[in-house]
């Protein structure tokens, strides 16, 4: 075992831990969840400290700090919420040393599900105490991480209509549901890209590419094992969808609720290592990574990160209370 490994096992058993909380995440009562958080901990008899989001100090900002004082201190960084939280404490994180622990708090919750980490609150923070690191992998475009997607087109405009109908109707799968339908209704636009991988050169034209690098949602999604087994071998998984009409595209919107996306003819996927995309006519362009939508200079490259992220996950399968 090399020290640098040492110095993370050691962090993972008895170091500090810094939680970087998100009060905004999921629907569980903020204040209940902190206290619940606390208690575990204090029982625990180990050293924690939150760094909660504030107008005055953003998350991008806490993650980094929350890093610092791991690595000052030899401790643990755990992000506390939902996907997009994850994600951008993980950001931070990677290539750090520092191992990292979650405590899922949002709706879907795929990162934490599919690294077998509970969704109730003490099972979960029972792995960040006596779990055992695993290495995950990351996907990247551009720098930015992604844990779970990465998505351009339709699927970006899909999760900022998801934001406003949540923000008036409350956060739960029905709103996300309906908001889809709502936006799948009025959208009409085709990106034509260029796309490279290992070599060779392509066109596409699509409403939306969707990068996949979650095991579970590819599977709920009926996507198929042989493009979720391809994660575990160091790749992604494209998706695109062959242009067609709202009626198609809402067809395929039920089809993926209902796990048998992979059967549709208009679906076409592929695995890859690295994957160029320029779109035409395009100097920017927005691009989603776990449910954040930001722009980014054209073109995208997608490609799994050089280094795995160091995840506490439970110690055996029967303390992992998945749900």
């Amino acid at each position: 075992m090399s020290e640098s490994q040492k110095s993370a096992e050691a962090a993972a058993r008895r170091g500090p831990l810094f939680i970087v909380f998100n009060a905004g995440s999921g629907h569980r009562d903020a204040e209940s969840e902190m206290q619940a958080i606390s208690r575990i901990f204090d029982q625990s008899g180990r050293y924690f400290e939150f760094l909660q989001c504030s107008a005055s100090e953003p998350m991008e900002t806490l993650a980094r700090r929350a890093v610092t004082l791991a690595k000052e201190r030899q401790g643990v960084v755990v992000a506390a919420g939902g996907d997009g939280t994850i994600n951008t404490v993980a950001n931070a994180v990677l290539g750090s040393g520092c191992p990292f622990g979650v405590l899922p708090q949002g709706t879907f919750n795929y990162f934490g599900r599919d690294n077998a980490i509970s969704q109730d609150t003490a099972m979960a923070a029972g792995a960040i105490l006596h779990g055992r690191i695993a290495q995950v992998q990351a996907g990247m475009v551009n720098g930015r991480l992604f844990l779970v997607n990465a998505s351009v087109g339709l699927y970006p405009k899909l999760l900022e209509d998801r934001e406003a109908w949540k923000a008036q109707f409350g956060r739960s799968r029905l709103v996300a549901f309906m908001s889809g339908i709502s936006t799948l209704i009025q959208s009409r636009h085709q990106l034509r890209l260029g796309i490279e991988s290992a070599g060779e050169a392509a066109s596409l034209k699509t409403p939306t590419l969707f990068i996949g690098n979650n095991r579970l949602q590819l599977v709920q999604a009926g996507i198929g094992e042989q493009h979720a087994n391809a994660l575990a071998h160091g790749q992604l998984t494209a998706i695109a969808v062959r242009p067609i009409g709202t009626l198609a595209l809402l067809g395929l919107m039920v089809r993926g609720v209902l796990g048998k996306l992979g059967d549709a003819d208009n679906i076409q996927s592929f695995s890859f290592c690295r994957l160029t995309v320029t779109p035409k006519g395009m100097r920017r362009i927005k691009v989603a990574t776990d449910g954040e939508v930001s722009w980014m200079r054209t073109p995208l490259v997608f490609e799994v990160a050089p280094e795995p992220l160091l995840l506490l996950v439970p110690a055996t399968p029967e303390l992992a209370g998945v749900e």
